[in-house]
C-alpha cells in the first residue's frame, strides 16, 4: 500500500495543521492582570475603575489590535482584564483607559497566566478572592462584564467555554457548600454598622443615592432587617420613584440631591459617578452625619472624614466588620476548592478536545478523498472494499481517543489511515 500512496506530503499538512491547533488553544497564551482590595485602597482602585464608557473604547482598541478574545471586571474591590493577549498589552489597554498611572499600577498589580489564571478566574467566580469571603454578587457582576464583551465581538470559544465553566462552578458551590451562606455582603454590612454605631436608628433621616444592586440590596436590608423609613433617590427618577413604591418607602428627585443630604442624619452613596456627588465644604456647618460610602471611585469626597461631626464608611472600612457567619464560611472553603479542581478538569479535558478538532477534521477530509481516488481504490483489486461513512467516522473517533491519551501526531496519521483500510475491507 505504501508504494501506492505517498504518505509524505498528508502527514506534512497534518503536522502543521496539529501544530497550528495546538497553539490556537494554549491557555498559556490566557492572561489575568489587575489590582484588588489585598495590595490597594478604594482611593487607588477608583482610580483604575472602568465604566462603559471606557470599557467599549477598551473593546474596540483591542480588537484593533487583533485580540479576539477579552473582558474586564471592575467593582468596588477590584478592576482585572482577562485575556488572550500578553499581560504588558493587557496593562497598556487597561491604563490608557483609566485615570491612574501606569508606573502605580504595574507596582501594584498582579499578574496571572495559564492554570495559574485559570485557577484564579474559578476563584473570583467562587466568592473565594472576594473581600467579604463567599460575596457572591461577584457572580452577577461578572456576567454582565462578560456579556458586555460578548456584544462587542470580544468573547469567543476559550472565553466563553472558560466562563460559562466558571458558572457551573459557582453555581455548584452555592449549592453544594455554605460558603455564600447567611448574610454578609457589602450592603449588608452597611447595615451591620448602623445597628453597631448608631443609637435610636429608627428615628434617624436616611437617605439612599443610587439604586443599582448594591443600592438596592442596602435599600432591601434597610427594610427587611431595620424597618426604618427612607428616601431613596436616583439619578433617574423614574427608576427611584418605582423602587419606592415597590418598597412602600419615601421618594425624592435627583435634583433635591443638596436639600435632601443636609436633611438627612445618614447617607448612603452607591452611585457609580466618577467623581464624587458629596464634599466637604457641603458638610461643614451641617448636622451630625454618619455617610456610608459604597462606590468605587469614591462618590463621597475623603476629606468630609476631617470634620468632626461627620463619621464617613467605606467598602474597605465594612469589609473589616466580624461577623460569626464569616467563620463558617471559613470551614466551607475546602468543599469549595475541591469543586472548583473538578470543574477546572472539565475544562482542561475540553481544552485537549479542542486542540485536536482541527487536525480530526483534516483526517476526515483525507479519508473522504482516499475514498473517491482511483489510485487508492485501484489498490483493492480482488478485495471487497465498499465505501462507507460509518468507517470514516470510526476511524475519526478511534484516533480521538488514541490522540487524547498520547502526543504522536504523524504516527497517528498513519493509525488513522490504517484502521481506516482495517474497517474499510472487513
Amino acid at each position: 500500500m505504501t508504494d501506492i500512496i505517498n504518505f509524505g506530503k498528508p502527514v506534512r499538512l497534518f503536522l502543521r495543521s496539529y501544530t497550528e491547533s495546538q497553539k490556537a488553544m494554549n491557555s498559556n497564551q490566557f492572561h489575568i492582570v489587575g489590582i484588588n482590595y489585598k495590595k490597594t485602597d478604594a482611593a487607588i482602585r477608583g482610580q483604575f475603575a472602568v465604566g462603559n464608557e471606557q470599557y467599549a473604547v477598551l473593546l474596540e482598541k483591542a480588537k484593533d489590535l487583533g485580540i479576539k478574545e477579552l473582558f474586564v471586571l471592575s467593582t468596588c474591590n477590584r478592576t482585572e482584564i482577562y485575556g488572550l493577549a500578553p499581560a504588558t498589552v493587557l496593562i497598556n489597554l487597561l491604563c490608557e483607559q483609566t485615570a491612574g498611572e501606569k508606573d502605580l499600577f504595574q507596582q501594584l498589580c498582579y499578574i496571572k497566566q495559564g492554570d495559574e489564571a485559570i485557577q484564579h478566574i474559578f476563584s473570583v467566580g467562587a466568592g473565594l478572592d472576594s473581600q467579604i469571603l463567599g460575596d457572591y454578587e461577584i457572580v452577577g457582576q461578572m456576567k454582565l462584564a462578560v456579556k458586555f464583551a460578548k456584544e462587542k465581538g470580544c468573547i469567543g470559544a476559550f472565553m466563553e467555554r472558560l466562563f460559562n465553566t466558571v458558572l457551573q462552578s459557582s453555581k455548584s458551590i452555592k449549592n453544594q457548600t455554605a460558603l455564600s451562606g447567611g448574610t454578609v455582603s457589602v450592603a449588608f454590612a452597611a447595615i451591620q454598622y448602623l445597628r453597631e454605631n448608631v443609637q435610636a436608628l429608627n428615628t434617624k433621616k436616611t437617605v439612599v443615592i443610587g439604586i443599582g444592586k448594591i443600592g438596592r440590596n442596602t435599600c432591601k436590608n434597610l427594610v427587611d432587617y431595620i424597618g426604618a423609613d427612607f428616601t431613596v433617590m436616583n439619578r433617574t427618577d423614574e427608576k427611584a420613584e418605582e423602587l419606592a413604591q415597590e418598597l412602600n418607602v419615601a421618594f425624592a428627585p435627583y435634583d433635591n440631591l443638596n436639600e435632601q443630604v443636609e436633611k438627612a442624619d445618614i447617607v448612603i452613596v452607591a452611585t457609580n459617578s466618577e467623581t464624587p456627588i458629596i464634599y466637604k465644604q457641603q458638610l461643614l456647618n451641617s448636622n451630625a452625619k454618619v455617610l456610608i460610602d459604597l462606590s468605587i471611585p469614591n462618590n463621597i469626597d475623603p476629606r468630609t472624614s476631617e470634620l468632626a461631626h461627620i463619621d464617613l464608611v467605606n467598602v474597605d472600612d465594612l469589609s473589616k466588620i466580624n461577623d460569626a457567619t464569616l467563620q463558617k464560611r471559613m470551614a466551607e472553603v475546602p468543599k469549595a476548592k475541591t469543586i472548583i479542581n473538578e470543574h477546572i478538569g472539565d475544562f482542561n479535558e475540553w481544552l485537549q478536545t479542542r486542540k485536536h478538532a482541527p487536525v480530526l477534521k483534516a483526517i476526515k477530509q483525507k479519508l473522504n478523498d482516499m475514498q473517491h481516488c482511483e489510485l487508492f481504490l485501484s489498490s483493492f483489486s480482488g478485495t471487497a472494499y465498499v465505501v462507507n461513512k460509518d468507517a470514516i467516522q470510526k476511524t475519526v473517533t478511534t484516533t480521538a481517543v488514541k490522540m487524547r491519551s498520547s502526543n504522536q501526531p504523524g504516527c497517528n496519521f498513519i493509525e488513522a489511515i490504517n484502521d481506516f483500510i482495517n474497517v474499510s475491507i472487513n
